[in-house]
């Protein structure tokens, strides 16, 4: 049995190597302005050449999305964008919109159908699989129903562009919008600032009191009445893989390199342990209480086990158990004695903090202090703010990697 591909975000470089680090085996990116991400930082046009080379080197596959609304005046952008991921082997492209879906065609780049399109169910597949290679079916379905269309494939031979079978893509993990898959317009409503642009305004995440025209309040379980909980499959892992899907999709190109390290990380181990028979309960209580320590809003299974009604988060912001601050830079690292030289410029650090480093090559990576060094060389138990000290390490870190107190939140 093939095992199902990984597919991790990567916002930004240092987010890119937390995904190859954490066990990705692919990993998709924006550039411009033309994706579901445009308010994050997104990579620019010349940056392809590099994430290709880098993906290339640790052989791993990488997508680009292109996955907005496109207006006339984003033609030649589009063209652009294509034309440089065909000439530097971007493996596939994420789409909507049927211009740049038909323009990657034309250059021979495979498509992953977005879903944006909301494709739910055979037909309608049968449809893209003229114009695609991989369909990420709607967020709406459940398990039952994406296991039919999967079945289906087989069954009926649907093939894509390449004439190989049609790939399905799902998401695992991340934020979930409270929208019919992503289609909303409150943004665009409220702030001219359309979310299917990429610009969404997350009014959705607000507290909210609600009024009659009488402008009588009525008293409302939860504030947050739009607010969805994010989506975590990592418990029944298991039965999305026995759908018969090809790519399991984590959510999360503007969110924190640490986010995507830990996350990535969980269900790569998760994957290993069901195609190893050896998924326990153990195991799976470990990876979530690992995932609630970076960024979520709780967590929910979305509508895969066939519930109907969403679940909403009860606050603004993450329910994360933990969160970072950052307190210094790597100055230096002597590789012979594996330490690393920090100038502490915000906050302190002492004996038995954990820190994230992260940066370009590393990615990140934690560590629990044992020993601090202070500039002359003395062995102290904490480094005030603006002071250099001395870290020893198990692993290589790289002049400029930002370093990073976790602490509860």
């Amino acid at each position: 049995m093939k095992k199902i591909e990984l597919l991790s975000p990567a916002g930004n470089y240092d987010s890119l190597y937390a995904a190859i680090n954490s066990g990705a085996d692919s990993i998709y990116f924006g550039v411009e302005q033309l994706n579901m991400r445009a308010l994050s930082s997104n990579f620019l046009i010349k940056d392809i050449k590099k994430i290709s080379n880098i993906c290339n080197r640790f052989n791993i596959k990488k997508y680009i999305t292109l996955n907005t609304i496109i207006y006339d005046n984003d033609i030649l952008l589009v063209k652009k964008i294509l034309n440089y991921s065909k000439l530097y082997n971007i493996d596939g492209v994420i789409a909507m919109d049927n211009f740049v879906i038909r323009y990657a065609n034309k250059l021979k780049i495979p498509v992953h159908i977005s879903t944006q399109l909301n494709i739910t169910n055979l037909e309608t597949l049968k449809f893209y699989s003229k114009y695609s290679d991989i369909i990420v079916l709607s967020r709406e379905l459940n398990l039952n129903q994406i296991k039919f269309i999967c079945d289906s494939i087989k069954k009926n031979k649907i093939k894509g562009r390449f004439n190989k079978l049609i790939k399905i893509e799902m998401f695992a993990h991340g934020s979930l919008c409270m929208a019919i898959s992503g289609k909303c317009y409150l943004s665009l409503h409220s702030d001219n600032s359309s979310a299917n642009r990429g610009a969404c305004k997350q009014n959705c995440r607000r507290e909210y009191t609600v009024k009659d025209y009488n402008n009588n309040s009525y008293k409302i379980e939860n504030k947050y009445i739009m607010s969805s909980k994010d989506l975590s499959t990592i418990n029944f892992l298991d039965k999305i893989i026995n759908t018969g899907i090809s790519i399991l999709k984590i959510e999360g190109r503007g969110k924190s390199p640490e986010y995507v390290s830990v996350v990535t990380k969980c269900y790569k181990e998760a994957i290993e342990s069901i195609y190893n028979n050896n998924y326990t309960y153990n195991k799976i209580k470990k990876w979530e209480k690992e995932i609630k320590k970076v960024y979520n809003r709780g967590f929910w299974s979305g509508y895969y086990l066939g519930k109907n009604i969403g679940e909403w988060t009860n606050k603004s912001g993450s329910s994360s158990l933990y969160k970072k601050i950052y307190i210094g830079i790597v100055k230096n690292y002597l590789d012979k004695k594996s330490i690393m030289i920090v100038l502490i410029n915000s906050y302190d650090i002492k004996i038995n903090d954990y820190i994230y480093i992260i940066g370009n090559k590393i990615g990140v990576k934690i560590m629990k202090i044992k020993e601090l060094y202070n500039e002359k060389k003395n062995k102290v138990n904490i480094i005030k703010n603006g002071n250099i000290c001395t870290i020893k390490t198990n692993f290589r870190v790289y002049k400029y990697n930002k370093i990073y107190k976790v602490i509860k939140n």
